[in-house]
């Protein structure tokens, strides 16, 4: 069965869920605000210059979620998905996917932002299958440690060869959406590589490849 994969962030939405979720919980008075805003902000930046330290990262972006109960965090996540990512929600992208489901092709969201953000937008796209960033959770609770290989960068291969070994499916065909040039290890790996909405440097490196570049805005 063919993939289609899809980056999520900035790709199937119309922004970035972790960094909205960093300014979400510093609007509900969840952290401390001045000092959670400046670190999300830079690590954000870190990202888009291709400079982020991902584990640090990680720490950072699960330690909201730390002692609290899974029946809180859905809750917060409810109200995150309402007020952050429902209205970013791409018409385009979701005309996307069908059109891979339609042709009967399996479908996988692989994210560098953390499972607890994304699953709950992965199942509103749709999309079963999701290769995310892992937490640490003991006794039902988040421990605020990062687990396994971050699927960020060449992680994505990594968690991705991983996940392939597990399943009767290959890379031949396969598709893959991203607008980062942080993804640029998969984005060679597979035979059709699209460039969606990308950044300059992904951008640069589509047109010099003869990739398709297309937007979902």
């Amino acid at each position: 069965m063919t993939l289609a994969i899809f980056d999520l962030d900035n790709t199937l939405i119309g922004g970035d869920s972790d960094h909205l979720w960093g300014c979400f919980v510093c609007e509900r008075g969840l952290v401390d605000g001045e000092d959670f805003a400046a670190r999300n902000e830079q690590f954000y930046e870190d990202y888009k210059s291709g400079k982020l330290d991902i584990d640090a990262y990680l720490r950072f972006a699960l330690s909201p979620l730390v002692g609290h109960p899974r029946e809180q965090l859905d809750a917060w996540h409810r109200d995150f998905m309402a007020t952050k990512i429902e209205p970013i929600m791409l018409p385009k992208a979701a005309e996307l996917i069908d059109s891979h489901r339609q042709r009967g092709h399996e479908l996988l969201i692989v994210t560098a932002t953390n499972s607890f953000i994304t699953r709950p937008i992965a199942h509103t796209l749709g999309i079963d299958e999701l290769l995310a960033c892992e937490g640490e959770i003991i006794d039902g609770m988040y421990t605020g440690e990062p687990q396994g290989v971050p699927s960020y960068h060449a992680g994505k291969v990594t968690r991705l060869n991983q996940w392939l070994e597990q399943r009767d499916t290959t890379l031949e065909g396969a598709w893959f959406y991203s607008d980062s040039h942080n993804d640029l290890p998969l984005l060679e790996l597979v035979d059709n590589p699209v460039a969606v909405d990308p950044d300059d440097i992904l951008l640069a490196r589509a047109r010099e490849a003869g990739w398709p570049v297309i937007s979902l805005r």
